[in-house]
């Protein structure tokens, strides 16, 4: 094999870094791919200052798989430190690079604030993280902070939080009577569509969130009555 020499070295990896950026989403996810199937430490910090901006879907999927191919002692510190950012995307996606590396060592990272981020997004990518990174024997106050948020945003939302509650098992069935048992018929709808996914995986959600509008529509009182 010929050697390559430091200045062609240095200059392929700026043609590199300059794709990443490129106006072409292809070219910036061929250069994603370029990066992650010949890891270089050196790129890294542009792996995840790219991560927080990227508009595109695929792209951003990339730049994840990428930087799942690094050791997990250079990436899981440069992601924690942005999940201090402002920015909601940078939030969001370093939380779900963090799931895909899975290394537990993050966990006391996932904060309550993220979990309950009033940004959707990051939120989500929260719950999918922390399921993913809980250590045994926390797992019941995990579902304490996720079941707390049963009722929040459109059915998406809901299916989201429902599909991180069912992963942790069992150990969730105190925060669903909870839900069951609260003022909002909102939260008992969610609290009863996550008991039946959490006995049933193949079951229907949509149900539950119709039950909710129908009360919500007709009243607490009166929707009783058309339910007998």
């Amino acid at each position: 094999m010929v050697p390559i020499n430091s200045a062609h070295r240095t200059s392929h990896d700026t043609r590199l870094l300059d794709a990443l950026a490129a106006r072409n989403s292809s070219t910036r996810l061929q250069a994603a791919l370029a990066v992650g199937t010949h890891p270089d430490d050196g790129f890294v910090d542009a792996l995840v200052a790219r991560c927080a901006i990227e508009p595109d879907f695929f792209v951003r999927d990339m730049l994840t798989w990428a930087l799942t191919r690094f050791p997990p002692e250079i990436t899981v510190p440069r992601l924690r430190a942005e999940l201090r950012s402002e920015h909601a995307q940078a939030r969001s996606q370093a939380l779900h690079t963090l799931s895909k590396i899975g290394d537990r060592d993050a966990w006391p990272a996932i904060t309550r604030s993220l979990l309950h981020d009033a940004d959707d997004e990051v939120a989500r990518s929260a719950w999918r993280a922390a399921v993913v990174l809980v250590p045994a024997g926390e797992e019941s106050g995990l579902a304490g902070e996720l079941a707390a948020q049963l009722g929040r945003g459109d059915r998406d939302m809901r299916r989201s939080l429902s599909r991180a509650l069912v992963t942790l098992g069992e150990v969730i069935e105190p925060a669903l009577q909870t839900g069951l048992a609260s003022a909002d018929p909102a939260v008992r709808a969610h609290a009863r569509a996550t008991q039946r996914l959490l006995r049933d995986p193949d079951a229907g959600f949509d149900p539950d969130v119709d039950e909710a509008k129908r009360i919500v529509a007709l009243g607490p009182e009166r929707a009783e009555e058309t339910a007998c």
